[in-house]
């Protein structure tokens, strides 16, 4: 299996469905639209993302099945190659004019990620990596941060917004992050986070009650840069463990243990 040939032809839907996001979204950003026909827009473009998504991706591998946020699942049992997308990462983002949301797609081959993308249309950035090839931004290398030291680090999160059963442990797991870190960010979309990862704009990523297409093609990106991902309890098989943990192998163990210890279950 060629996986460059396979990345090549996601690109080529991304960068169409990119485009359209990018249409809609300036219109978005206007202020003549009310909130609630904002709203609705913003669901249109993220439904019919994911319908192109879907009919161009099935043709490239015909077997596959396909996993999204939007349309659900197909019969994942007998499949050995199945997609993962996010059509529109970061809708709220998108809602208030902001230009961080990403298209995510992955590929997986038994249960395991072999190709990745997050494009991000608004900022002209698709990183992308696919099994053995590397990580890379708009086709250059690219690779995680090596601090060695947590204290030099900025770490990336995203907040709950439901299940807050944890949310104590939460932001004790923030406060100890605040006071030995350079600092904690939000960015709205998982799978942005983790390409910065990747890429050494973040130095780690934790989040909970993820679902697998916020992380499937991130996750391909950090290890393919270099970096170790795993949920709060050490096991690396994470796309549908609704946690994850991603950083450089220099900081992963002391990274880890703050995490691990508050948020563990």
């Amino acid at each position: 299996m060629d996986l460059s040939k396979i990345l090549d032809q996601v690109l080529e839907v991304t960068a169409d469905v990119g485009a359209f996001q990018v249409e809609h979204w300036n219109k978005v950003i206007t202020s003549e639209i009310e909130e609630k026909t904002a709203n609705q827009l913003v669901s249109f473009v993220d439904k019919e993302s994911e319908k192109v998504l879907k009919q161009r991706l099935s043709t490239i591998l015909p077997s596959s099945s396909f996993l999204g946020e939007e349309s659900g699942s197909d019969e994942l049992e007998d499949s050995e190659f199945l997609w993962i997308v996010d059509p529109l990462d970061g809708t709220t983002n998108y809602l208030h004019g902001l230009p961080v949301f990403s298209i995510s797609v992955a590929l997986l081959k038994n249960g395991e990620p072999i190709v990745g993308v997050v494009d991000c249309p608004v900022l002209k950035e698709t990183f992308t990596a696919y099994l053995g090839g590397g990580a890379h931004l708009n086709g250059e290398s690219i690779s995680v941060e090596q601090n060695n030291n947590l204290s030099d680090t900025l770490i990336a999160t995203g907040f709950p917004y439901y299940k807050f059963d944890r949310m104590e442990a939460y932001l004790e797991v923030l406060v100890d992050l605040m006071q030995n870190t350079h600092g904690l960010r939000r960015m709205g979309s998982a799978a942005i986070d983790l390409a910065y990862t990747a890429c050494g704009r973040f130095d780690g990523f934790f989040e909970m009650n993820l679902s697998p297409w916020d992380v499937a093609a991130g996750v391909l990106l950090v290890r393919e840069a270099g970096g170790k991902v795993t949920d709060f309890q050490g096991n690396s098989s994470v796309i549908f463990n609704k946690e994850i943990l991603a950083s450089s192998e220099s900081i992963y163990s002391r990274f880890f243990d703050v995490v691990r210890l508050k948020l563990s279950e």
